[in-house]
């Protein structure tokens, strides 16, 4: 008879234990998304940027990725980040609606209704600091027998998104040697800050390092500090300006160790356009004429394409230009480097 009990009281404990995995499985991915082709996706959202929305599965190794204009109905119980395309940000579950097209902030006053094409930003909100992380690194590296010619570069960024603030580092590596002439560095690294304000205004604050040896350049310390506007904002591409005051310190390698410390003004616009297929374009220009420094105009250009590859790999083009129109004696007034490297993100 107890070995009878025992063996129903097993019994139940494992009906019990199914029926608490499964509801957890069932509440772990409790999203929901719907297609335009009317397929369904169940899972956990894990983010959506640059036009992109990534959703994890039980049944794919990997994340599914979507594309953002092809999501007619979304909800999800957990708590967002969201960004709209006028720049108001929200921390908010999601729900739909019996509107085609619209979903509900649920946290947002008695329930705001929005087009599902006015969000530009999604990140599951966590208490974890990986899950506000992004990083991606990408190398190159080129050898010839022709003059022993070695060249290494590389690329990386990492940034941390909070609710209402974001920091992003980048560093940029070329180091290349032959044979009959010195080896050639060229590093350039930044930390930049931004604040979100309203009506899609932010403000910057940006420190910026470049040691580049074609224009003699030992160290070049900019720290700039200004604000900045959202002229398009959309889950096609970003683009924006930003101008203020930028404060320049630099040590040259020419004959007399020049050293210069200058105020500046700045501006800069940059453009992100991006679900174009698998690519992806930045590009950046800033204009630095010098207040201190009579006549004198620094400027700055990026462009990186970046083509998407399975498994979070790419493969990512670049190239970065740099001018100033007073050079130290004997410096190139301009330097430029085209990258080519196969690279990670995180």
């Amino acid at each position: 008879m107890r070995s009878s009990s025992l063996g129903r009281f097993n019994l139940k404990g494992l009906v019990f234990l199914v029926f608490v995995l499964v509801g957890y499985s069932v509440m772990a991915q409790n999203d929901t998304l719907v297609l335009k082709n009317n397929n369904r996706i169940v899972g956990e959202i894990k983010s959506m940027q640059n036009g992109v929305l990534a959703v994890e599965t039980d049944y794919s190794d990997s994340d599914f990725k979507i594309t953002w204009i092809e999501v007619a109905e979304v909800s999800g119980n957990q708590v967002f980040l969201v960004t709209l395309k006028d720049g108001e940000r929200f921390n908010t579950a999601l729900s739909k609606t019996s509107e085609k097209g619209k979903v509900k902030l649920t946290n947002v006053g008695n329930g705001r209704v929005v087009s599902i094409q006015d969000i530009v930003f999604v990140k599951s909100v966590k208490s974890s600091f990986m899950s506000r992380l992004d990083a991606s690194i990408s190398l190159g590296f080129n050898l010839t027998k022709s003059n022993n010619l070695r060249q290494l570069n590389v690329r990386s960024s990492v940034g941390y998104t909070a609710d209402y603030w974001q920091i992003l580092g980048n560093y940029n590596s070329v180091r290349s040697k032959q044979d009959g002439s010195n080896e050639i560095h060229r590093t350039d690294a930044n930390i930049k800050f931004t604040y979100f304000l309203k009506n899609d205004m932010l403000a910057i604050f940006n420190s910026e390092y470049l040691a580049n040896d074609e224009q003699k350049i030992d160290y070049r310390f900019t720290n700039r500090v200004g604000f900045g506007n959202y002229f398009i904002h959309t889950n096609y591409l970003y683009f924006g300006a930003v101008a203020g005051l930028a404060l320049n310190n630099e040590r040259f390698s020419d004959d007399v160790g020049t050293n210069r410390n200058s105020l500046e003004a700045f501006g800069s616009l940059e453009l992100n356009l991006f679900d174009v297929k698998d690519f992806d374009l930045l590009t950046n220009i800033i204009a630095y004429p010098s207040i201190t420094e009579k006549n004198r105009l620094r400027v700055d250009y990026t462009l990186d394409l970046k083509y998407d590859l399975p498994l979070d790999f790419f493969i990512k083009f670049g190239v970065t230009y740099n001018f100033d129109n007073q050079p130290v004696q004997d410096a190139s007034k301009d330097d430029y480097v085209l990258q080519a490297t196969f690279g990670w993100e995180l």
